[in-house]
């Protein structure tokens, strides 16, 4: 029998110490607040009707370039979001066989825990201020559009706070002596 097939299988794998289940259910949970943002932008981008007048799809979809920057922004905004998922697996920890040159090493906690951080301010700051613009926008959109607008947008403001508990767990389990 090889020596691979007596190694887990990632999902069995364990952090260096147990990540309570609040801390694991916010970091998906941070997938699920940026997910409906990033649907509602590719819904605009495949012309799905969304309550948007023409003229607002136009301001949104610039002839070329504005067919790709609304989804690779969705596809940004969830990588980003899934990297939450890392303050509370093994990868988060060590980094992954995958990467060179780094593969086996101890992830650095300080540089990890200040980028997170950071993230959660920028996600917070972002989701408040998008949302409120958005609420308070002068747009050409159907009642229905604009309640839909504003589900898929209102999870954002959460992004940040979670990103944050998660991020501070993080620190304290991987410092705690």
């Amino acid at each position: 029998m090889s020596t691979s097939a007596l190694t887990p299988a990632p999902s069995q794998i364990e952090t260096a110490s147990p990540v309570p289940l609040w801390a694991r259910r916010a970091a998906a949970a941070t997938l699920w607040a940026s997910l409906p943002s990033a649907l509602w932008r590719l819904a605009v981008v495949l012309g799905i009707p969304v309550g948007l007048a023409d003229s607002e799809y136009d301001a949104m979809l610039i002839p070329g370039w504005g067919y790709l920057i609304l989804p690779l922004l969705s596809a940004v905004q969830e990588a980003l979001a899934f990297l939450t998922l890392g303050l509370v697996r093994p990868w988060g920890e060590v980094w992954p066989r995958w990467i060179p040159r780094l593969r086996g090493r101890r992830v650095p906690v300080r540089g990890t825990a200040v980028s997170a951080a950071l993230g959660a301010l920028v996600c917070t700051v972002y989701g408040v201020l998008f949302v409120w613009t958005t609420v308070h926008a002068e747009m050409d959109i159907t009642p229905w559009g604009e309640w839909l607008m504003n589900m898929c947008y209102v999870p954002l403001v959460a992004w940040g706070p979670l990103l944050g508990a998660v991020t501070l767990h993080y620190y304290r389990r991987r410092t705690r002596s």
